[in-house]
């Protein structure tokens, strides 16, 4: 049983998620709070294995409420707010949270499948706790890739990506010549606040992903929730596009359908890159780009929040190095230049 804490300073939004969560019989409600104060001694006290924070609260807002908890003891925390903080809300990760929901998602629209989603998602939250600081690990060297021109970075991150992708690209420097295409499992409609989030922590342009869009040199492109982003066309002539197909190990949009057709349309001159996230996404995208003759890089366990999705691209036997989040910038700089 998955004992649950609901922090939301409107009754209504507590009823809508507390009757969701009950909808599956894993999950017990141990309590409600009505502000953030309330729930950080709700927390401290009742030691649940979920919580669902809002951010705009009175008294304590969400942000203040999560830095205040995790200073204290490592509990899962799921941001459910609406789409106007939805960027503030990613400032949540920084401070400890693991997933993000939108309130608009809980309606009597949302189909069975998503919602059977959401609660597996959840149950895989319940059991994270905080990692502790741990000491920096080597890299670890399957193949030496020899240095080539480089059209273009794939990246695929999901459960704890904010946070690393927020330190990725505060390292890559301003000047990184080879565009980067990011598919980082969102809940739907945060993709614009994701990427205006993203920005303000690096040099280079961030950006949602457009149909038919050329990737740029100093440019970082965010795929659309909802969409599978592809590469499409050759060498420096491929575009990127949208499809709707069903989802790929329940996921859309899927990293392995944006490195599978990276890979196909840039063959040796593309890097994949699979950061921390839960699941396997990714890794039959890995062995696609090593197939066609790209580099491949996996984010190591001890710098991973979830080392699930590095995980899977590892034991494929396709990747060419494991770094440490912190080393994959200037690995990138090395290949790319």
């Amino acid at each position: 049983m998955i004992n649950t804490l609901i922090v939301d300073d409107s009754a209504l939004v507590r009823g809508i998620l507390r009757d969701f969560l009950e909808g599956d019989k894993n999950f017990k409600i141990i309590g409600e709070a009505a502000d953030g104060a309330e729930g950080v001694q709700k927390i401290l006290s009742l030691n649940p294995d979920l919580v669902t924070m809002d951010i705009e609260m009175p008294k304590m807002n969400g942000l203040e409420a999560i830095e205040t908890v995790m200073k204290k003891i490592s509990v899962p925390i799921v941001v459910i707010t609406s789409l106007d903080t939805a960027k503030t809300a990613y400032e949540a990760t920084l401070k400890g949270a693991l997933e993000f929901y939108s309130k608009e998602t809980f309606t009597a629209s949302l189909s069975p499948a998503k919602r059977q989603e959401i609660y597996e998602t959840l149950k895989r939250i319940s059991g994270i706790k905080a990692k502790k600081s741990a000491a920096p690990a080597k890299p670890i060297l399957f193949n030496e890739p020899e240095k080539r021109h480089i059209h273009a970075i794939v990246v695929a991150s999901s459960t704890g990506g904010p946070k690393a992708l927020s330190k990725f690209f505060s390292i890559l420097p301003g000047d990184f010549p080879v565009p980067v295409v990011i598919v980082q499992h969102n809940s739907s409609g945060f993709d614009q606040n994701f990427a205006q989030w993203l920005d303000t922590y690096t040099k280079l342009n961030v950006k949602v992903a457009e149909e038919g869009e050329i990737p740029r040199p100093g440019t970082v492109y965010i795929a659309q929730t909802d969409k599978h982003l592809m590469l499409n066309g050759t060498g420096q002539n491929c575009c990127m596009g949208y499809n709707n197909d069903e989802p790929e190990n329940n996921q859309k949009p899927a990293a392995d359908v944006l490195f599978r057709t990276a890979a196909e349309s840039l063959k040796e001159s593309v890097i994949s890159v699979v950061l921390t996230g839960m699941g396997s996404d990714g890794a039959a995208g890995t062995q696609k780009i090593r197939e066609m003759g790209g580099i491949t890089l996996a984010q190591d366990e001890e710098s991973s929040l979830i080392y699930g999705m590095p995980k899977a691209a590892a034991e494929t036997g396709c990747v060419d190095m494991i770094l440490p989040l912190d080393r994959i910038p200037e690995e990138l700089v090395r290949l790319a230049k």
